[in-house]
């Protein structure tokens, strides 16, 4: 029987050997040294390296997420937007992503297994909030779930993963109304301002 805390050690240090040497330079002697096991615990589990990392991406993409269910869109949007710029600063993570999507126009078995899971998980998450929206009347009943998906989750990741740009909490809020607005959720009511009471 398979032991789940080795099998947590080698996933913990195949993240850290990706992020120190990339995809390319990644050998398993490496990964088994760095979790403190043989090769032999590893081949048990996986038949190669990318059998390894691919199970790997899958098991990240499938981690769970908060309820998206604030009651808007907007809030359901800021609520995604905040986790998703939680991972992606990631320092794990900012390293490996970009790292994988480039050997994946080199690998056709990383290339499908990141459209299948990555795309499949945009999909459940984007396309629940998408429903819950028309639902609501937020949004036209006619909205396309696979556009908002990429409406949602491009400008985000644009900015974090490849231009690794900061990202503020104005840029958020900018970020979630041109989103919502794109949608065609229309434009939020502006709160009134509050002023100071006149001198008497």
């Amino acid at each position: 029987m398979l032991r789940d805390d080795i099998t947590a050690a080698i996933r913990r240090a195949l993240m850290q050997e990706l992020a120190a040497v990339g995809y390319g330079r990644l050998s398993i002697e490496a990964v088994a040294r760095r979790a403190g096991v043989s090769k032999t615990a590893i081949y048990r589990r996986w038949g190669s390296k990318v059998e390894l990392v691919l199970d790997i991406v899958a098991a990240a993409a499938h981690g769970k997420l908060p309820a998206l269910d604030t009651g808007s869109l907007r809030g359901d949007l800021t609520l995604l937007f905040q986790v998703v710029a939680h991972a992606l600063r990631h320092p794990l993570a900012s390293q490996i992503i970009p790292d994988l999507l480039a050997e994946a126009a080199r690998n056709p078995a990383i290339d499908e297994t990141l459209q299948k899971v990555l795309r499949a998980r945009q999909q459940e998450v984007g396309g629940h909030m998408i429903e819950l929206a028309v639902r609501r009347g937020e949004l036209p009943a006619d909205t396309d779930p696979e556009v908002a998906v990429d409406l949602i989750v491009g400008p985000l990741y644009w900015r974090l993963a490849i231009a690794r740009n900061p990202l503020s909490d104005s840029y958020l809020e900018t970020l979630v109304e041109s989103v919502a607005v794109g949608l065609g959720a229309g434009a939020a009511v502006p709160r009134p301002r509050r002023t100071a009471p006149a001198d008497r």
